[in-house]
């Protein structure tokens, strides 16, 4: 890994690539006549923002019927895989270091949860929390707009599914348990690897893989539903750990896994390519060789069912890879379904009377 003093430490991103939707961009002509470095580590920004809904429905053969919503636009977490860097774009910011230190905060996001389900139009439905970006990232500690809207879930006894890698979620698990009891709530803790030198490098600011695990397990052990996200695996950095994550996973509760192979779509392409370079030089084409070989040739790939599992000998290799160990340490073990039917509209103010 690169250790000179213009690695941009507890950060993914190295650098902030140009808008694709800007026409002007910043560049360094002239380094000798600039007095501050160009790719500074400054404070993340926190951004109030009010949005007018919540809910969205995920357009994506993919993932059919699938609801998400997000209290947070932008991921202190730094991932450097994320496809949610590409939606940063459409803000202004760079899908690069903006992602990671412009976080825009969705205060009303509770309030626009209850206002959806309100609305008699809507049947209920499983929703994914997040989806686009951690819902327990930093910020949450502070604002608590993820627990507001689980209190707000509970109250209507409406579905969730949530992911995240942040040890954070612990905090509601008074919440969650109750929701669990009544079929109402499916965890995702993705778990990458289990070697903690890649998490500081490619996840710099996410919970410890042992902080992730410790999840798995106290959430299991209050009959929470756990499903593991062993995701993305990157070849030649990642995927030799995936039997390992699986067999940890399941040791500590764990009742599925599920995985998807690295994407590099749009601006992520160009910055996960400075970052591998910078963080595993001495295999860095090799990455990037076998990433393209799983998406037909090419690092950036949108096609539907093929573009988070791959084709090709290596995705073969990796799906077999995951098959097996899934087989292996998960056999038999059965993820709950969703109870609709417990969805309720709580009565207010006079109409309670009657």
């Amino acid at each position: 890994m690169e250790t000179n003093d213009e690695y941009l430490k507890g950060r993914g991103a190295q650098v902030n690539i140009k808008n694709r939707f800007e026409k002007r961009e910043y560049t360094t002509e002239h380094i000798e006549g600039i007095d501050e470095p160009f790719q500074d580590n400054s404070p993340t920004q926190y951004i109030i923002n009010y949005p007018k809904k919540i809910i969205n429905k995920v357009e994506s053969p993919d993932i059919p019927g699938m609801y998400s919503m997000n209290p947070y636009q932008g991921c202190e977490h730094g991932c450097i895989y994320c496809y949610a860097r590409n939606s940063h774009q459409y803000w202004g910011y760079s899908a690069g270091l903006d992602f990671e230190r412009k976080i825009m905060v969705k205060e009303n996001a509770p309030e626009l949860l209850r206002k959806a389900f309100d609305n008699l139009k809507w049947v209920p439905q499983s929703i994914m929390l997040s989806g686009n970006t951690d819902c327990y990232q930093p910020i949450e500690r502070k604002t608590k707009i993820t627990r507001r809207m689980l209190e707000v879930l509970l109250e209507y006894r409406n579905p969730v599914s949530i992911i995240t890698k942040n040890s954070l979620i612990l905090r509601d698990k008074d919440i969650l348990q109750e929701m669990a009891a009544m079929n109402l709530v499916h965890v995702n803790i993705t778990i990458t690897a289990l070697d903690e030198s890649i998490r500081l490098k490619m996840e710099p600011r996410t919970a410890t893989y042992k902080q992730r695990l410790n999840v798995v397990e106290e959430l299991s052990k209050l009959k929470i539903p756990v499903n593991i996200m062993v995701a993305p695996i990157v070849p030649s950095i990642t995927d030799y750990e995936v039997p390992g994550v699986i067999k940890a996973a399941a040791e500590r509760g764990a009742l599925s896994a599920a995985y998807t192979i690295v994407r590099l779509n749009g601006a992520i392409a160009d910055i996960f390519t400075d970052w591998v370079h910078k963080n595993y030089p001495d295999r860095a084409a090799k990455v990037l060789n076998q990433i393209a070989a799983c998406h037909g040739g090419q690092l950036n790939d949108s096609r539907w069912g093929l573009r988070t599992r791959g084709e090709g000998n290596i995705a073969e290799a990796i799906r077999n890879l995951f098959v097996m160990a899934r087989n292996k340490y998960m056999k038999d073990r059965v993820f709950p379904s969703f109870d609709y039917t417990n969805f309720r509209r709580p009565q207010k103010g006079q109409l309670s009377l009657f």
